[in-house]
């Protein structure tokens, strides 16, 4: 497995893990939204450029229910 092949595995299993997690804090929401924009990274790098797509809007999204969470707790 070369390198890039293990960060997009790192990438996707990190969006998983804080997916599953983000009712407990607002920040694993905002992991989750890191996490998008690496697979998003990892899609353009590997020249899959829907998937880059796809995971970007991802990213603005998480990256918006992020900051509704945070302002509903405040």
């Amino acid at each position: 497995m070369d390198g890039l092949t293990l960060f997009g595995l790192a990438a996707v299993t990190a969006m998983l893990v804080f997916y599953a997690l983000e009712d407990r804090d607002p920040l694993f929401v905002l992991a989750f939204a890191g996490s998008c924009a690496l697979a998003s990274a990892y899609g353009f790098l590997q020249g899959a450029w829907p998937f880059g797509v796809v995971e970007a809007i991802w990213t603005l999204v998480a990256l918006r229910r992020w900051r509704q969470r945070r302002a509903a707790m405040a």
